[in-house]
């Protein structure tokens, strides 16, 4: 097995990018920085997570170039959903087992797709059988010696640091197709005005 590459892989080439129709990230320490803010809200228990806004443009970037985004998560989260439902990701599943495997399977199944027309991010040991099918296996700065082992590419940055960006340059610009995304970003929506927001 060849050592994973950290940040751009002059090995990803087009054929590999443009073969991929799914990517799929977890999200604890992909999406965040894997803390957790636990309290009391009232008598109602609360979970915060912190997201990287830059990681939001990245999903909206492979989405728009055909791409589904799936997050996969081994444990259950309204923080999680909420953002996932902002992004319009194409499908989230919380397996609180973490038995990732054969609910990725059955995805595939459902959506008519192989393996190696994926790409899967992760960081810990629950990713790995995922990790092992994919086609293109990728691992944070963050993840356990074991998960970065078993990745073709390991992110420059940890997650919750903008990773998923990372990530989604990286295949867009193999593809040949981060700068017309880009332009075509600032097309669709038109130049935002000083001071306005785009949800991200």
């Amino acid at each position: 097995m060849r050592s994973p590459v950290r940040g751009w892989d002059p090995m990803l080439d087009a054929a590999l990018a443009r073969r991929l129709k799914l990517v799929g990230f977890d999200v604890d320490g992909v999406l965040t920085d894997n803390g957790l803010y636990v309290g009391m809200v009232g008598d109602h228990p609360v979970e915060f997570k912190r997201f990287h806004i830059q990681d939001g443009l990245g999903v909206r970037m492979l989405r728009a170039a055909g791409l589904a985004v799936v997050w996969v998560s081994g444990r259950e989260s309204a923080a999680t959903a909420l953002r996932a439902r902002e992004l319009a990701v194409d499908e989230l599943i919380q397996e609180p087992t973490a038995r990732k495997l054969p609910v990725f399977e059955a995805l595939l199944a459902r959506r008519g797709l192989a393996w190696h027309e994926c790409a899967f991010v992760g960081d810990d040991l629950a990713d790995l059988p995922v990790l092992a099918r994919v086609g293109l296996p990728v691992a944070v700065a963050n993840g356990v010696p074991e998960v970065q082992a078993a990745a073709r590419l390991v992110t420059t940055v940890p997650g919750g640091q903008g990773a998923v960006r990372e990530v989604a340059e990286l295949i867009l610009k193999a593809r040949g197709e981060w700068q017309d995304r880009v332009t075509k970003y600032f097309e669709e929506d038109g130049e935002v005005p000083h001071g306005a927001q785009r949800s991200r």
